[in-house]
């Protein structure tokens, strides 16, 4: 990854913003380990159709113990670098053995540059009958208190075995009671096993359902039931200031349900990784390394956001509090495909754009002026011109371009998008055919 990047700006030439350089970089949030993480996979399997007794709290708390003993010894987490391996820490009686070799901490990004190979978990079978669906409508606010109650069951440890002896360990969500789970696809990438820990230490062998490196998301199965399911909700309904919280495993699995606060420091931010923009919420509630793939909580106990990156300090420019969410809203079509079909398809566009902020008509409607028109594009062919006002979408009103948004990605391609539209007074309605952005 180039160590030079225009974060958070548009190129020269686009004088819409002001372009700040910075020599920091964003980094996924993941954390990388030699030694000492321990895999669930390193004990005795049971065998099919059996349940082995598992002494997790236990085994738990030997670890943590262990972990504080070197802590204290050391000086805290930089010293792990100073660590000498090659002896084998104790066994844990409940959560698995520890690794061998030596420890190796990798400061900021912590991140995997895909050396470890490609990413070969055994595959879960795909079904269309699973999907992520989110809320559009929401409860009272909750306390700090009840939104972790609520939401930390349904956040687990992502435990990635690699091939060159090293593990990544990140967080995720779970989507459903039978087992579907939600992380960022850094955090299994170049796997060759997975497991996932839950908030009361049960561990569970996890397959791969699907994950794509450009859009940083992956879907795995456990065989579970009655698992606690998060509730997601609607992202585009977020603005700038309101409280958000994250809970993950910063530093990896000793501090393991840690959550933080903040605010909603800017939506619809768009952050450009190694060629790729992607469009996230920017908040500066604290992400640390391991909190990749956690939820990005709103006020109501709603995951509106899977964390995924943080700016990190340079030599020369010292960042703080600059951490990164994928949109839920923007996001679920995205993991439906995955879930489907181990991938993502195309997303489907109408062939137009649009002004972000709506324009107010005499009867008190808003509605979307239409700016460009691609030819031969859906919207061309639906009759769509420069300069129409596109008032309604499948029925429901426009206030910004984001609600424009927001609908079509509710289609696939193929799939018609009813649009009203006025022109020099007259309405008329466009059925939009949708069409795949590669098409």
């Amino acid at each position: 990854m180039d160590q030079t990047n225009d974060i958070l700006s548009r190129p020269q030439e686009d004088t819409r913003e002001v372009v700040l350089r910075y020599e920091a970089q964003p980094a996924p949030v993941v954390e990388r380990y030699v030694q000492p993480i321990p895999l669930p996979g390193r004990r005795k399997k049971s065998a099919p159709g059996t349940i082995t007794p598992r002494r997790r709290r236990k085994g738990l708390r030997i670890f943590l113990l262990c972990m504080l003993a070197l802590l204290l010894v050391s000086g805290g987490a930089t010293a792990w670098l100073l660590l000498s391996g090659g002896g084998e820490m104790p066994a844990d009686d409940g959560y698995g053995s520890y690794w061998d070799g030596r420890f190796e901490y990798r400061g900021e990004d912590g991140y995997s540059d895909g050396s470890a190979g490609a990413t070969t978990i055994r595959r879960a079978p795909n079904t269309e009958d699973v999907r992520l669906v989110y809320s559009e409508s929401h409860g009272k606010p909750l306390s700090a208190q009840d939104i972790y109650r609520k939401v930390n069951p349904s956040t687990v440890t992502v435990l990635t075995g690699l091939r060159n002896g090293t593990a990544l360990v990140g967080t995720g969500v779970i989507m459903t009671q039978d087992g579907y789970v939600l992380t960022n696809a850094h955090v299994i990438a170049g796997g060759s096993e997975c497991y996932i820990v839950t908030d009361t230490g049960e561990q569970y062998d996890a397959r791969l359902v699907g994950f794509d490196e450009e859009k940083d998301l992956a879907v795995i199965k456990v065989e579970a039931e009655g698992l606690s399911a998060a509730e997601f909700g609607d992202s585009d309904t977020l603005a700038v200031g309101d409280p958000v919280y994250a809970i993950g495993n910063p530093l990896g699995v000793e501090l393991r349900g840690t959550l933080t606060d903040g605010i909603v420091s800017a939506i619809n931010r768009d952050v450009y990784v190694d060629g790729t923009t992607m469009t996230l919420i920017q908040t500066n509630a604290a992400l640390n390394n391991g909190n990749s793939g956690g939820p990005l909580i709103n006020r109501y106990g709603q995951v509106v956001g899977i964390n995924t990156m943080k700016m990190g300090s340079s030599d020369t420019t010292s960042v703080e509090g600059l951490g990164f969410a994928i949109p839920i809203s923007s996001a679920a079509y995205m993991v439906n495909d995955l879930i489907a079909c181990g991938e993502i398809r195309p997303e489907a566009v109408i062939g137009i754009s649009v002004s972000i902020a709506p324009v107010t008509l005499d009867s008190g409607e808003t509605a979307l002026t239409v700016l460009e028109v691609t030819p031969g594009g859906p919207g061309e062919e639906a009759g769509i011109q420069v300069d129409d006002l596109i008032i309604t979408a499948d029925g429901e009103t426009l206030t910004s371009s984001s609600d424009l948004i927001r609908i079509r990605r509710r289609h696939a391609a193929g799939e018609t998008l009813t649009l009203v539209v006025e022109r020099g007074g007259r309405r008329f309605t466009a059925g939009v055919v949708l069409r795949a952005l590669s098409e």
